[in-house]
């Protein structure tokens, strides 16, 4: 069963195996980008170690996840699921870059190109986190996966010819330089294996850890029909993740820009959302209701084992 929402998706498939064709190979820039990142960090902990450098790391951190990763590279460029002023928007992705994934295109079609596949009755375990623990590691954090047929993914011209995004996109490892050379002038190299090194890699391996997890343990409150895998919650790391453990609940309502959907649920980019439309700054925040019926979804019962009925509209 194809989900009907895969009419309007980014993706387009160019062979009956465009998303289980494939090799996975050994990427070594993205390889030696995380170790030399994990090796500042280290140095940072072991040898550097100081109060201000831990409150710098853990106040950077939080900024670029909460403002940078899930409002504005995931909630904002990939779902468009709120509208903000150009301004703010540019921002925002600014900020998700500085998480140190990938250059803002990039990454939207690393996203795509997931989420195509995973809609699909059937994947590479690369694009599911299908692996054991270990192997999903070193895939997803120093290795590619090359299709032999990948699906064409349309980005609109919007993004995908802006010039201050593809100025991103070019150079978004050198856009921690500044940063870099800012805190080694604040309090030299320490400040630089805190501020830096050790906020990079607690992004790049948060973001793996979350992905895995979050397609293979955890609560469903909902089931996508006839897809390759499905999203989970993780409850106890809602803060950690500003709302993006709500994976489950995402799986279900891609578009909508509140993550943590039933009561308890903790999510804190819906919370800087809602200030930010108090503040006039944002508006159209999409909500379930306001996106399209999806036929492929099933509301689960409360031991969520079984599919009923699909959710109220």
């Amino acid at each position: 069963m194809t989900a009907v929402s895969l009419d309007s998706h980014r993706a387009r498939a160019t062979h009956a195996d465009s998303v289980l064709d494939g090799v996975v190979r050994y990427a070594p820039v993205q390889s030696l980008w995380l170790a030399t990142m994990l090796a500042g960090a280290i140095v940072g902990a072991l040898l550097a170690f100081s109060w201000t450098g831990l409150l710098l790391f853990v106040t950077g951190t939080a900024i670029v996840l909460l403002c940078g990763h899930s409002l504005g590279s995931h909630r904002k460029l990939i779902h468009d699921s709120f509208h903000c002023p150009q301004w703010l928007e540019y921002l925002l992705v600014y900020l998700g870059v500085l998480v140190g994934l990938s250059g803002p295109l990039g990454l939207l079609r690393q996203h795509e190109l997931r989420d195509y596949a995973q809609r699909l009755p059937g994947c590479h375990s690369y694009l599911r986190h299908g692996a054991s623990f270990w192997r999903d590691a070193w895939w997803q954090l120093h290795c590619r996966l090359q299709l032999a047929h990948p699906p064409h993914i349309a980005i609109e011209p919007r993004i995908a010819h802006d010039r201050f995004y593809r100025f991103l996109e070019a150079t978004w490892m050198l856009q921690q330089l500044p940063w870099a050379l800012l805190f080694f002038a604040w309090g030299g190299w320490g400040l630089v294996c805190w501020g830096v090194c050790a906020r990079i890699s607690a992004g790049v391996l948060g973001h793996w850890l979350i992905g895995y997890f979050a397609h293979n343990h955890g609560q469903m409150h909902f089931e996508v029909h006839g897809a390759a895998v499905q999203g989970r919650n993780i409850r106890l790391v809602s803060l950690l993740t500003m709302g993006e453990c709500w994976h489950n609940n995402h799986h279900a309502y891609p578009g909508s820009a509140k993550l943590g959907l039933l009561p308890g649920e903790w999510d804190p980019g819906w919370w800087v959302l809602l200030l930010l439309r108090r503040m006039g700054l944002v508006s159209g925040l999409r909500l379930p209701q306001d996106l399209a019926p999806r036929p492929e979804l099933r509301r689960l019962d409360r031991a969520g084992d079984q599919a009923s009925s699909p959710p109220a509209r």
